[in-house]
């Protein structure tokens, strides 16, 4: 478990969410994600993007990544 450091947490970005939390019982089509996402696509809101594995631990499930 990381141990949190107050310097670097002073210089982080805080980044706040907006949009509609999707309903887990009915989630959108395509992306789950799409409805809060900043940088959201076209494809985003038809295709649901696959898991991928980054390495050391670190997994993505988004068309920004799929290339």
């Amino acid at each position: 478990v990381p141990i949190p450091d107050p310097v670097v947490e002073e210089k982080r970005k805080r980044i706040i969410l907006e949009g509609d939390v999707p309903t887990p019982v009915n989630p959108p089509k395509g992306c789950h994600f799409c409805t809060r996402c900043p940088k959201v696509m076209e494809i985003c809101h038809d295709n649901e993007p696959e898991f991928r594995d980054y390495g050391a631990g670190h997994f993505v499930a988004c068309w920004l990544y799929q290339k």
